[in-house]
């Protein structure tokens, strides 16, 4: 069922989603200060290719503070608008009962778009 969840989630949208993220990536890296930034993005376009079967979990590096400084910059430079593009896109295909795992999957991403600073993406596979 993971793969053709995968499948489908690509075809239909998931592949835009992580050209997206790999663009954002792109651009933040130019600069030394974006390097942080455009790795989370990296992570994200990652989870957004086959997100069915992936997880998030928390990162147990010790970096505690430092996380949290940079996720409240995160947030203020846009991961906040990132992560109601994921509420809009989650709530419309959670409408039809078809589109409700790709909705869930929406809401997966709100998490990592918020918070990408201390947490890991951990795949399942297909």
């Amino acid at each position: 069922m993971r793969l053709l969840g995968n499948i489908i989630w690509f075809l239909f949208g998931g592949f835009m989603i992580a050209i997206e993220y790999f663009i954002a990536s792109a651009l933040l890296m130019i600069t030394v200060i974006g390097i942080p930034f455009g790795l989370q993005t990296i992570k994200m376009g990652l989870l957004s290719l086959w997100p069915f079967g992936s997880r998030i979990k928390d990162n147990e590096n010790g970096l505690g503070c430092l996380n949290l400084i940079m996720n409240i910059i995160w947030i203020i430079i846009g991961g906040f608008w990132i992560s109601l593009t994921h509420l809009f896109w989650g709530i419309v295909l959670c409408i039809t009962i078809v589109g409700i795992p790709f909705g869930k999957q929406h809401f997966k991403l709100i998490r990592l778009a918020l918070f990408p600073f201390g947490k890991e993406v951990v795949a399942g596979g297909f």
